[in-house]
């Protein structure tokens, strides 16, 4: 490893209350594009320094809740500035450590710290309550206020595709609306994430920020079942998210999943194949080595068009460039995990069995230590049965099937064929009639004429429905995981103001008559006792 980089950077470790805590049980942080060198390392804490952190985020919980909007927000916003400033050297780390390009890692940091300044200036627009007195609905009430309060100590289990912004999807939200937080950071590319929040946690106040490194059967059950942890962000697969809403539900959490997706892109009769087209395409089919929750993962084209977009589309693919993840000139880089790496070829061996036709494109760089990597080259394949594995199930790697389809109706069945629903899209040159086409079909999102990065714009709801998914993310949707509504409602005189008391009266009518009979009659004064009534 580049001696550049801080020491303390190269281990990830727990950081909880304010401290550094030194785990002994470590395992090695894989190079994706060189398996032989790790990278760095990463503790495997237990559950006891899950139970630690958790600890710390419910003290210091109360403090950061009732500093003002505008007092967090300054803390935050300071945090931010001091991991900007070690922005480059972040990127270059998570580049090396999940494989991913340097243009794509330094998109996550620096999307990250601008989740969370938004957020900080979301949170003070809402701090005061809203008012809702005099409206419909109200009554006669005289005080009727809703606010947004933090729900408590919350666990974020980030994902190691995407490590530092998807976990920032929870982090900011909770730490802007007054959750204390504990983050728990995939093994497999914990490192850049694990310093960057250390950074930030340094400057906040002790246990309002900790990060507890660990496998996910240990440190992830154990916040997820923790008494003290009120709300719970996990992004990553879907048999892992049906095992943490079940532990969740033991201490009645609240739980927010982004899980799987097998996104379906449509392209109709009418769509434009022209060169910025086949770009995006092509970008949201492979991008990050098509290891991004909502890229397109399977493509269906008008059969009057099948063949020409086959054509345009495996030869803008063929100029993908393959490299190692700081090259410059590279696309894509290895893949993150051997595992996955393996289920890339198993997939690309099935295909060819079955008689697909499977077309391995791209340019492969010299920067590419390719038998030594998780390297896999874009794969474009025709002529798969629709029901086969690749079409049915979310790959997960640079490898896309395109299917042809006769009528809207049939390849509206296809596309909601599957048990996933994160995203899709509609590409035509009439937004009307793909308007309509989009709506029929199932996911939590539909872009027309777009699929990539940037096409989920930060105002509207992202999040899956069926096995994809439980909740949205982005803005409001967001600080919904992490606030609860309290409602307060006053009164200054019910009984005038509120129905239904006359049933009830009868239980104090006698205390009012009690009380008259023992005052002295109007106008004149109570006499005192005598000298025998008092020695009585």
């Amino acid at each position: 490893m580049r001696s550049h980089f801080p020491t303390e950077w190269l281990t990830a470790l727990p950081y909880v209350g304010g401290r550094t805590l030194n785990v002994p049980d470590r395992a090695a942080v894989a190079d994706p594009a060189d398996r032989g060198t790790p990278v760095g390392a990463v503790a495997l804490a237990g559950r006891e320094v899950a139970d630690a952190a958790a600890q710390a985020a419910r003290a210091a919980f109360p403090a950061w809740r009732d500093l003002s909007a505008t007092r967090r927000g300054d803390l935050l916003l300071a945090a931010a500035d001091a991991v900007q400033a070690q922005a480059p050297l972040l990127a270059e780390l998570l580049a090396r450590e999940a494989g991913k390009v340097l243009h794509d890692a330094r998109g996550d940091v620096l999307g990250s710290l601008a989740m969370l300044r938004s957020f900080v200036q979301l949170v003070r627009d809402l701090e005061q309550p809203e008012n809702l007195a005099g409206r419909p609905g109200t009554g006669q009430a005289d005080v009727v206020r809703v606010r947004h309060v933090p729900v408590g100590p919350a666990a974020v289990i980030g994902p190691w595709n995407t490590p530092v912004f998807l976990t920032f999807n929870g982090v900011a939200p909770s730490l802007a609306s007054g959750c204390t937080v504990v983050v728990k950071p995939a093994a497999e590319a914990p490192l850049a994430l694990t310093a960057l929040l250390r950074l930030m946690a340094e400057l906040l106040p002790a246990g309002v920020l900790n990060v507890v490194p660990g496998r996910g059967s240990v440190v992830g059950q154990a916040l997820v079942e923790h008494p003290a942890i009120r709300a719970v962000m996990f992004t990553g697969g879907t048999e892992t998210g049906r095992r943490i809403q079940a532990a969740a539900a033991g201490t009645v959490k609240k739980v927010a999943l982004e899980l799987g997706g097998n996104d379906p892109a449509i392209v109709l009769a009418d769509a434009r194949l022209d060169d910025r087209t086949i770009t995006e395409l092509v970008a949201g089919s492979f991008g990050m080595s098509g290891q991004i929750c909502f890229n397109i993962k399977r493509i269906y084209v008008h059969r009057s068009r099948c063949d020409e977009f086959v054509e345009r589309f495996t030869a803008a693919a063929s100029r993908i460039v393959v490299g190692a993840p700081l090259d410059p000139d590279a696309h894509i880089g290895p893949m993150t995990t051997p595992d996955g790496y393996a289920n890339a070829q198993r997939l690309i061996r099935e295909a060819q069995d079955a008689g697909a036709v499977v077309r391995t494109v791209g340019v492969r760089a010299a920067s590419a230590r390719w038998d030594e990597g998780n390297y896999v080259a874009p794969t474009v394949v025709t002529d798969i049965a629709r029901d086969a594995e690749l079409v049915l199930e979310e790959q997960f790697a640079p490898i896309i099937p395109i299917i042809p389809f006769d009528t809207e109706d049939e390849v509206i069945a296809e596309a909601n064929r599957t048990e996933f629903g994160l995203a899709s899209s509609v590409w035509s040159s009439d937004l009307a009639h793909a308007e309509a086409v989009a709506a029929r079909i199932e996911a939590g999102n539909t872009y027309l004429n777009a699929h990539r990065l940037g096409a989920s714009v930060p105002l509207v709801p992202f999040g899956g429905i069926k096995q994809s998914g439980l909740g949205r993310t982005h803005g409001m949707h967001s600080l919904e995981h992490c606030t609860e509504l309290h409602a307060i409602v006053g009164f200054s005189d019910a009984s005038a103001q509120l129905p239904g008391i006359e049933q009830w009266s009868s239980i104090t009518d006698h205390l009012s008559s009690d009380a008259a009979a023992t005052e002295a009659p109007t106008g004149e004064p109570a006499q005192e006792p005598t000298e025998e009534e008092v020695t009585a």
